[in-house]
């Protein structure tokens, strides 16, 4: 019996996603979006691995350059510049704060980043569905939100132009930075 349609619903969104490989969906699936023994895990890895080769299969019409292959390379300049930018952080706005704060103290050379920019989870499955990508930014000193925040946030969308990207936001901390146009597809 195949799983219900919610379920596959959200085992196409975690591998359309590219952050979760095979054992992880199945685990994310069978003990932590449902309760244990609330899916067949033999049901789950078959619609999985079906769903993992109709993917790969979708791969080969794909253009050289993803719109995810630009927002690797403008993560990475962010983080030349000073800002710590994450993907998939967390799955609320609260949780991908959480992650920046602990991507902070780990870093190597922690006084180099000002700023943070990420997506969580909910961001991520807008973008997924066609939604645009929308992008949480501001100081890494929360006191400064008011002064810095449009600061980072300039910078933020400053990088996403130079990728190509359109960007929408009214240049304030208080409005998350949207890109409207962005076509997920992860590798």
């Amino acid at each position: 019996m195949p799983i219900d349609p919610d379920a596959q619903r959200e085992l196409q969104a975690l591998i359309r996603g590219g952050f979760e490989d095979r054992h992880r969906i199945i685990e994310i699936l069978t003990e932590e979006m449902y309760e244990p023994g609330e899916l067949d895990a033999a049901e789950v890895e078959h619609a999985l691995d079906a769903a993992i080769r109709a993917h790969e299969e979708s791969k080969i019409g794909w253009p050289a350059i993803t719109d995810c292959d630009r927002l690797d390379a403008t993560f990475d300049a962010l983080g030349q510049r000073g800002i710590i930018a994450l993907q998939n952080a967390g799955y609320t706005q609260s949780d991908g704060y959480d992650d920046v704060i602990s991507e902070h103290q780990e870093a190597a050379d922690p006084d180099r980043f000002f700023g943070y920019c990420f997506f969580h989870g909910q961001d991520l499955a807008r973008a997924i569905e066609g939604g645009g990508l929308f992008l949480a930014f501001g100081p890494l000193d929360a006191s400064k939100e008011d002064i810095e925040g449009p600061r980072v946030g300039e910078l933020v969308a400053e990088e996403l132009r130079r990728a190509g990207f359109e960007v929408r936001w009214n240049g304030s901390f208080q409005q998350r930075i949207h890109v409207p146009a962005f076509d997920w597809k992860r590798r």
